[in-house]
């Protein structure tokens, strides 16, 4: 039974040569076609995933903050209805921290957000500049001042271990970022994914990444200084006050079921691997006639699962219990686990096991990607 409910709108305001969404610009937006879209979506997967109350809705996409808010407000309406909500949901918006989005924050805070994520980046133009962002250091800053106004919680992200940046000039933005006093950071290093910008422009020469080197000191210095300031890491690049970790994505984190709805929207439910049409106008024309804008729906073996709920949960601090995974997937610890790497890895300190509950160090955490590989084993990745 799902306890989350994560809802994608394709949109975006204008070309950025970064968004993987440039074909989900459009003119306009027959917004009374996709209410009723999204809403049979909705439905479709409340009648498969219902029963429990839902403890975290998100909004996330192309540019969701520019959604109607009306739109926002008759979707969480209905998934309230469907499904119920926890005393202490969370409503999540993912927005841009642009004037034109933040002139809705009122709005989206009144049809029921109550969490807001923003995609500031970095505080620097410059860097904003390489990032390929569309927004500037001051409009982003007076954004995040105007969400501090309306929501509750508000969290923003930053990327760091960018080509030539230094331990000073890393440690003054992050403490500057802090001093804004939000109760969540995304911390993220700068990575080069094949078939992006950043990697033809390395090819091409435009600039060198950071070395794996100093991309580790800035790491330590990320986790030193944000235990410091009271919002310590809970995953390998979120930060949080005691109880404003994200618990949509500790749903995903925990493998827990969530429901996906809307274009390129990804679900887990029962076992079950879910994902939508990604192209808006074949989501819509599948919604009309199948009734939901499911592209694939593919049941998942137990040795599937397991391999993703270890790859996810061993992102986190608190790490995972094995015995509770063994049970749940019907698979035996040993299988789960290489015990002799894992034994290993906690003699050179890159790992902990304690009882049933095996985890990553904060040693560990930058080498996450190559201990992945050492600790799964080897017939669930084979699987």
């Amino acid at each position: 039974m799902a306890r989350a409910l994560y809802i994608h709108w394709p949109f975006c305001v204008k070309k950025c040569p970064y968004c993987d969404f440039n074909s989900h610009v459009r003119d306009g937006v027959d917004v009374d076609a996709w209410e009723t879209a999204l809403l049979a979506d909705m439905r479709y997967e409340a009648e498969l995933a219902g029963g429990e109350k839902l403890e975290s809705v998100f909004f996330g996409g192309g540019t969701p903050s520019l959604m109607p808010p009306a739109l926002v407000g008759r979707l969480l309406e209905e998934a309230e209805k469907l499904w119920g909500f926890d005393p202490q949901i969370e409503i999540t918006l993912e927005a841009n921290p642009s004037s034109v989005e933040a002139a809705k924050f009122a709005d989206l805070a009144l049809a029921g957000v109550n969490r807001v994520s923003l995609g500031l980046q970095a505080l620097d133009n410059s860097a904003l500049r390489f990032l390929g962002r569309l927004h500037d250091a001051d409009e982003g800053i007076a954004a995040l001042g105007v969400a501090q106004q309306h929501f509750g919680r508000v969290s923003f992200d930053l990327i760091y271990a960018r080509p030539g940046q230094t331990v000073e000039e890393w440690d003054a933005e992050l403490s500057r970022a802090l001093a804004f006093g939000t109760g969540h950071l995304s911390l993220y290093q700068l990575t080069i994914e094949a078939n992006t910008r950043f990697a033809t422009d390395v090819r091409r020469g435009v600039f060198t990444p950071l070395e794996e080197d100093p991309s580790a000191d800035l790491f330590a210095l990320t986790r030193d200084k944000t235990d410091a300031a009271g919002i310590p890491a809970y995953e390998i690049s979120n930060h949080a006050r005691a109880d404003e970790e994200s618990r949509h994505n500790l749903a995903y984190w925990r493998y827990q079921d969530y429901c996906g709805i809307g274009p390129g929207a990804h679900g887990r439910r029962g076992g079950v691997a879910t994902v939508r049409h990604k192209k808006p106008e074949n989501y819509l024309s599948a919604v009309e006639k199948a009734g939901h804008g499911a592209s694939e729906l593919r049941p998942l073996p137990l040795q599937e699962q397991a391999a993703e709920a270890l790859l996810m949960g061993l992102r986190l601090n608190e790490g995972i219990n094995l015995g509770a995974m063994a049970q749940r997937f019907e698979i035996p610890e040993n299988k789960l686990v290489e015990r002799q790497r894992l034994r290993m890895l906690c003699d050179l300190g890159l790992a902990w096991s304690d009882g049933d509950r095996i985890g990553v160090t904060p040693q560990g955490m930058p080498l996450l990607d190559g201990l992945l590989g050492e600790l799964v084993h080897e017939t669930l990745v084979e699987a």
